[in-house]
């Protein structure tokens, strides 16, 4: 029965690299995991239904890192889709409790700091941490930014899943976009390279360049996750700062929220006289 199942297993990695287009990076990562479950692993056949009991595995990956287990289990269950959907057999799988992942807090940065990169950066880089910080976007996001998308008040995004959502436009930021527009003349998108968009990791790699030049280690996200952050900690309505994340509940939000919790819990311990003693 391994012979079998490594064989639907080799099937299942052509498939992925064949018909899903995946990359061969990703393709490995299943490979691996799969590799891993089979050497343990039983599987067997009864009455016509497959039965593939990953307990062994599982043993054998537990002091593994939780989100390692997770991709692992995904990559596994992604395998018995293929198995049901494309080979029509059905497989009983024992072992696969849920494992949850703590969720970490985002890191923002002050708002000090970011002041102070702005204050020395060139006309490019201030449009782009402006765009990211000022509007809470994502870096893939930002990327797609077309000319025909901005407006004096507003701006047009195109997020996640290919939903569009329109995001006030502060008159800071329409000035800086009006100046870049003039020096750079970009054709079709905001930010270009040559005829073709800057993509995610061109953009990426000016922004935490020029942090980098400050003694700052960011991220794209993490402007992001400033945003979001100091927008609560001013008051603003979680609903409304869901609605320009785009995120699609409020559950996602509410992380920042319990950043905010944190914060005000550090700030009590330091001012309180009891806690000093």
């Amino acid at each position: 029965m391994k012979e079998k199942l490594h064989t639907l297993s080799e099937a299942f990695l052509e498939y992925l690299l064949d018909v899903r287009g995946y990359s061969e990076h990703s393709v490995t990562t299943y490979e691996v995991a799969l590799r891993q479950m089979m050497e343990v692993s039983h599987f067997s056949l009864e009455q016509g239904i497959y039965t593939l009991d990953i307990t062994p595995f599982r043993f054998n990956i537990v002091k593994n890192h939780k989100k390692t287990i997770v991709k692992k289990l995904s990559a596994i269950r992604s395998f018995l889709k293929y198995l049901e959907d494309q080979c029509h057999m059905e497989v009983k799988l024992i072992g696969d409790e849920t494992i949850k992942v703590p969720q970490s807090l985002p890191k923002p940065i002050e708002e000090k700091y970011i002041k102070e990169v702005l204050h020395e950066a060139n006309l490019e880089e201030r449009l782009l941490i402006s765009m990211l910080y000022g509007l809470g976007l994502r870096i893939s996001e930002l990327g797609l930014v077309k000319l025909k998308d901005i407006k004096p008040k507003w701006i047009q995004v195109h997020g996640k899943g290919n939903k569009v959502r329109e995001l006030p436009l502060l008159d800071e930021v329409y000035r800086l976009i009006s100046k870049y527009i003039e020096l750079k003349h970009p054709k079709t998108y905001l930010f270009e390279k040559g005829n073709a968009p800057m993509n995610a990791a061109q953009l990426r790699y000016i922004l935490t360049k020029l942090f980098k030049a400050h003694g700052l280690k960011v991220t794209p996200h993490q402007l992001r996750h400033s945003f979001a952050t100091h927008l609560l900690n001013n008051g603003a309505r979680i609903s409304d700062v869901s609605e320009l994340l785009g995120h699609e509940t409020m559950a996602t939000t509410q992380v920042y929220t319990k950043l905010g919790s944190v914060k005000k819990m550090q700030e009590y311990m330091k001012a309180h006289p009891l806690a000093n003693k």
